[in-house]
Parts: C-alpha cells; sequence; structure tokens
C-alpha cells in the first residue's frame, strides 16, 4: 500500500469514529514527533501492538480485500509481564470491502456493529487441519442462539453483535452501496502472529510504498529507540 492511502484510511476512521462519538485513546492521536519523546512508560503499547493496523492482506487491493484497525487493549500470552486476558479493537469497512475467511485457535470474541452500514459474516465449523466442515453451525447473536446451515451468511445491523468461537470460520463482507460501517471487536487476548487460521493463505501487514510523510504511526512502525 501507499503511505497516502494509509494515511487516507487512518483519516476516514477517525473522522467515523467521530461521527459515532467513540472517543479514541490518547496514543491513537499521537504524531510521530511525538512518539520519538517516549520512553519505557509506553512499553505495554508497543509490546501488545495497540494503536493503528491497516492492512490489505499484501494482496495489493486495499479496497476490496482489506481493512481499518485499531487495537486499544490487549494482552500479551508471550509475556507474563501483561497480565490481561482480554482485548479490544475497533475495525472499518468500506462499502464492497471484505475480509478473508479465517478462524482462531485460542481467541474467542464478539463481533459488534457500532454503527454505519450492515455487515455480513459467512460461518463455517472449522476442522483442526483447517478444512471447513459441511456441518450445521450453532450462531449466538445478541444472546439468542440458533443453528444455520454451514455457509450461511449472517447479516449484522447497527447494535447488533455475534459471537465467534474458536474454530468458527468467519470473513466480513461489506454491501457495494452505502456508507462504511464501525466494528468493534472485544475479545480474549489477541495474538496475530499465531492465531490466525486463514482458509486461503494471505499474508497480514503491508508492504508499504513511502510516497508522503507519516501521518500515524502503525502498531508494526513504532520507534525502537527511546529518548
Amino acid at each position: 500500500m501507499k503511505r497516502s492511502e494509509i494515511n487516507k484510511v487512518i483519516r476516514d476512521m477517525e473522522a467515523l469514529c467521530e461521527e459515532y462519538r467513540f472517543a479514541l485513546p490518547p496514543f491513537c492521536n499521537w504524531t510521530p514527533e511525538q512518539w520519538r519523546e517516549k520512553g519505557v512508560e509506553c512499553d505495554e503499547i508497543r509490546d501488545n501492538m495497540l494503536g493503528w493496523d491497516i492492512t490489505d492482506y499484501g494482496l495489493g487491493k486495499f479496497y476490496e480485500v482489506g481493512f481499518g484497525l485499531i487495537t486499544l487493549r490487549n494482552g500479551n500470552l508471550k509475556n507474563p509481564a501483561y497480565s490481561k486476558t482480554y482485548a479490544e479493537k475497533l475495525l472499518m469497512l468500506y462499502p464492497g470491502q471484505s475480509a478473508p475467511m479465517h478462524y482462531h485457535w485460542n481467541k474467542m470474541e464478539d463481533i459488534i456493529n457500532r454503527g454505519g452500514n450492515e455487515v455480513y459474516i459467512t460461518v463455517y465449523n472449522g476442522a483442526e487441519d483447517g478444512s471447513k466442515l459441511d456441518t450445521e453451525v450453532t450462531v449466538s447473536k445478541d444472546g439468542v442462539k440458533y443453528t444455520v446451515p454451514a455457509g450461511s451468511r449472517i447479516t449484522l445491523l447497527p447494535g447488533e453483535s455475534i459471537t465467534i468461537p474458536q474454530y468458527l470460520y468467519h470473513d466480513f463482507v461489506m454491501p457495494a452501496k452505502g456508507g462504511p460501517t464501525l466494528l468493534g471487536e472485544v475479545s480474549m487476548c489477541n495474538d496475530d502472529e499465531t492465531d490466525n487460521r486463514f482458509y486461503e493463505p494471505v499474508g497480514r501487514f503491508p508492504k508499504i510504498e513511502e510516497d508522503e510523510p507519516i501521518y500515524r504511526y502503525l502498531c508494526t512502525e513504532y520507534p525502537e529507540e527511546y529518548p
């Protein structure tokens, strides 16, 4: 992705959060210049990859496959210094955009439509070997359980949520018309390095072409040198 594209997505997501009155934590607003003044007191942000995360999954077609994301809080299963057992994220998808089919071995999560357009989530039970099972799926939407055939598409309207347990394949698909959607995610600890099983192999973080100055650092870009 070009840096100019990433900067635009961040600005669009900031505007969407403001529209739906979702106030962001201070670190989401820090400039690169401010980050260069931050020391060890901000290690939790660095170590747990809090902050901005814009991805095209390495496919180079962001407005077809990708999303904007902010990790607001997270624990760290590999570092005992961080004892949080939970995580929270915000996601933004544009009309016509999708995110790939995947499941998690360890993480259970709730996906919440915080506002904007509707979003569709396709569900399959997944097997340990990564295959999709042709078995009925038990779905829990806002505390109401029901059973659907494999491959069913669940619609989340603003305010609605769905619980995604371990090994449940799911994707995100946006309608072609209408505006963007602001999604919330409340989950167990998040580990993007080892706990994502994509049905079709993809990357996770984009390769960036630097065509303009950085507006906000991504969570993979924080300076390693402290003042």
